[in-house]
């Protein structure tokens, strides 16, 4: 598929596809026109980039990780450093801060939800327009 369908079907701007490309987080085929040529693996990666961008982190780190998130999955990092692992460890911990939030934020607003519409009477639902 060329860029533009695969900026359709995962809600990411062109621009933005290319920047990833830069950074080498996609890496397209090339056809002879020089046009990208992506495959359709390349869907669930680009939501996997964003997902891992979205929860914060830097696209070094995203680089790095990758491979582990491909299946089969095949972990080996024989250059990761005790700083990596410590980045990895505080990403890993600051995104559990951030489900946890989410979740309270979540849960509360079912409650509010549930409170609204446990006092919601069906008949003032749609008030009668007012006669001018």
């Amino acid at each position: 598929m060329r860029i533009g369908e695969l900026s359709a079907r995962t809600g990411t701007p062109r621009r933005l596809l290319r920047y990833y490309e830069e950074q080498g987080l996609i890496v397209p085929d090339r056809c002879a026109n020089g046009y990208r040529s992506y495959d359709e693996r390349y869907v669930d990666r680009v939501l996997q980039i964003r997902g891992l961008l979205d929860a914060g982190l830097p696209t070094r780190i995203i680089k790095q990780i990758l491979p582990c998130l491909d299946k089969p999955r095949t972990i080996y990092f024989p250059d990761a450093t005790p700083e990596m692992i410590a980045t990895l460890e505080r990403e890993r911990d600051r995104m559990t801060e951030r489900i946890a939030c989410l979740t309270r934020n979540r849960d509360a607003i079912a409650e509010y939800l549930d409170a609204v519409r446990g006092h919601a009477r069906p008949d003032t639902a749609r008030e009668p327009a007012m006669a001018s």
